[in-house]
């Protein structure tokens, strides 16, 4: 049974103002650590843990806030294998309207750190499967509290875990800009290799699989030196919020299987903005990967 946060989920913290998110960046340049932002925007509570999410990191290193204006990505990267992720931010889910507005895969918060367990993931978990969504679970990284093996075991032991039902995608490493500090977690490249390393290894031991990346060019290149280790184990998970044709992906990878291509679309059954994706390949390139064929 996954725990329960006393608070009641939410959606992602809005109304950024201007020294909201200038005090977020200073933080991130000058290395900031602890386990809340320096400056939250006014109103809103300062970032805690759990409340991280994919692309956070990326919109408060951007000077964005935890919000952005609507990306120009989402009507223009529609097409193709379609997809979503999501967190307790996006509340009550309803997953037969997520899967009928064309909705074929999602991946699905699990766990942060070493100790937080998302309170949506297992209704979201269940009901994706049953709706017919070729679904997985993410997991947030946190290198800056325990080690890579120790998360991964936390994962895997709490939603990360695979099985070959034709339903079910390997477990991602949501690996991005520190939300809650300095952008790579207070490690040099060598660290941060050997802490991947270390999380994927453990990650495959327990599960059979590969995990799959989630990150952006930008942290990538800065906080793993542009390292090229993982090109030929890990699939690619890109962030990338633009109407390019196609994502600006990290160095050390030849290409990308994910793209997260805006952080402000919308889907039926969801209510607010919600990750949009789009897989690079058909449904049948898709359920290859969910059932770890050729």
């Amino acid at each position: 049974m996954l725990s329960q946060r006393s608070r009641t989920p939410r959606r992602r913290l809005r109304g950024a103002t201007v020294a909201g998110v200038l005090g977020a960046v200073l933080a991130l340049l000058l290395g900031t650590a602890g386990t809340a932002l320096a400056a939250p925007p006014a109103g809103a509570k300062p970032i805690q843990e759990g409340d991280a999410y994919m692309g956070v990191g990326q919109r408060i290193h951007e000077g964005q806030g935890p919000e952005q204006a609507p990306s120009p990505g989402t009507q223009s990267h529609g097409s193709g294998v379609q997809g979503i992720d999501v967190s307790h931010w996006q509340g009550a889910i309803n997953w037969n309207s997520v899967r009928n507005s064309g909705i074929q895969f999602a991946w699905i918060k699990a766990t942060e750190g070493t100790s937080y367990e998302d309170p949506r993931f297992n209704s979201n978990y269940v009901d994706a499967y049953y709706a017919g969504v070729i679904r997985g679970a993410y997991h947030f990284a946190r290198p800056d509290v325990s080690g890579g093996g120790t998360q991964a075991n936390f994962f895997a032991s709490n939603g990360g875990a695979w099985s070959a039902d034709n339903r079910t995608l390997p477990g991602v490493l949501d690996i991005e800009h520190n939300p809650y500090g300095s952008m790579c977690y207070g490690k040099s490249t060598t660290q941060m290799r050997a802490w991947i390393n270390d999380f994927y290894n453990t990650y495959k031991a327990r599960t059979g699989r590969d995990v799959v990346i989630y990150t952006t060019a930008s942290w990538w290149n800065t906080c793993t030196g542009s390292w090229g280790g993982m090109y030929s184990k890990s699939p690619l998970w890109v962030a990338h919020w633009t109407s390019n044709h196609s994502p600006t992906i990290p160095n050390g990878f030849p290409t990308w299987t994910v793209w997260q291509y805006t952080s402000t679309g919308s889907v039926s059954g969801i209510s607010g903005n919600v990750d949009r994706n789009k897989f690079n390949g058909d449904r049948s390139r898709l359920l290859a990967l969910a059932n770890n064929t050729p």
